[in-house]
């Protein structure tokens, strides 16, 4: 009897871990969730590659955790967190700063200097 070649699934192998997907704008080919590698979908290794220009056009991150039975955008969270990575790097990538300006939530700080 043949073997049926399967697709590999998205869902983790290990009972509990949440899932971070990348959804990039490919012009006029449309958007699409990106392949990665199933070790690579921790937040973490999401923000680094989003840093390291591994994505051209990203315009959502979504999270999910199937043995929890939830999913959300994260898009707002992980703008946050990149924002706080431009603060300490001098060169960001204009589609980073694109996707950052599009989900920042909260409002510039502003710092008040004291009148001697």
């Amino acid at each position: 009897m043949r073997s049926v070649n399967r697709t590999p699934s998205i869902v983790p192998s290990s009972d509990d871990q949440d899932v971070c997907l990348v959804v990039d704008h490919f012009g006029r080919r449309g958007r699409a969730y990106c392949k990665t590698d199933v070790k690579a979908t921790d937040l973490e290794t999401v923000i680094q590659d989003l840093l390291e220009g591994q994505y051209s056009n990203p315009v959502r991150v979504v999270s999910f955790n199937t043995v929890e039975g939830w999913s959300r955008d994260i898009s707002a969270d992980v703008a946050d967190e990149l924002r706080r990575c431009d603060l300490q790097m001098h060169d960001m990538a204009s589609n980073i700063l694109d996707f950052i300006e599009r989900y920042e939530t909260a409002s510039p700080c502003q710092l008040t200097l004291r009148l001697l």
